[in-house]
């Protein structure tokens, strides 16, 4: 990996998963490593905990199932074997398992994959409205969307929502109103719009 990404979280996080999609598209590789794949994964949480108290139930979950992970790759290869062992002992579908950890860790991953591709398409959308209205084009500096509440609404309700009771999602859409702006968050993971837009879109899209 290049020794250049410093703090900088999304950097890291497209380095790794990129990493991690070359090894899958190997010839030579036949399955995949437990232990760089939950390396990869923990560097996805820093993003959970940028987007503070509306989020922090996914960081918390996220965290934990990350660390049973990497816990886990320490006497255990790969993802397929590490499975395959929760099919022998009848534990797939019991909580706590390696293999429902793991499907939380997807949905966690999903979910900031959503929310990175809604931000860009909110910046799409915007662009083109400007770019067909004389009063948007005069005023674009003032109107520019700089919220973050459609984009993790959408992600929220596409990825978690449909797992959740009704209270979680009361709160959830309460805490919404508490996300930092985009400025705010950009400003947090070290980075600027180019970069979002360089490496966003593409950080985990490669292996999801």
């Amino acid at each position: 990996m290049d020794s250049d990404t410093g703090d900088k979280p999304l950097r890291k996080i497209s380095e790794a998963f990129k990493d991690i999609a070359n090894c899958i598209n190997s010839p030579n590789t036949q399955q995949l490593e437990l232990a760089p794949f939950s390396q990869a994964c923990s560097l996805v949480s820093p993003l959970f905990r940028c987007l503070g108290i509306a989020f922090k139930f996914a960081e918390m979950d996220y965290v934990a199932k990350v660390n049973d992970l990497c816990e886990t790759s320490k006497s255990i290869s790969t993802l397929q074997l590490m499975m395959e062992r929760d099919i022998e002992e009848n534990c797939v579908r019991k909580p706590g398992s390696h293999t429902r950890n793991l499907l939380r860790v997807k949905r966690g991953l999903d979910m900031v994959k959503v929310l990175f591709e809604q931000i860009l398409a909110s910046e799409y959308i915007l662009v083109l409205a400007i770019a067909n209205d004389d009063y948007m084009m005069k005023h674009a500096s003032n109107i520019r969307d700089n919220s973050l509440k459609n984009p993790a609404s959408k992600a929220y309700a596409q990825v978690f929502s449909p797992y959740h009771g009704w209270a979680i999602r009361k709160a959830v859409a309460a805490g919404m109103y508490a996300l930092p702006t985009k400025a705010q968050l950009l400003q947090k993971l070290n980075e600027d719009e180019l970069e979002l837009k360089a490496i966003g879109g593409a950080a985990l899209g490669s292996v999801l």
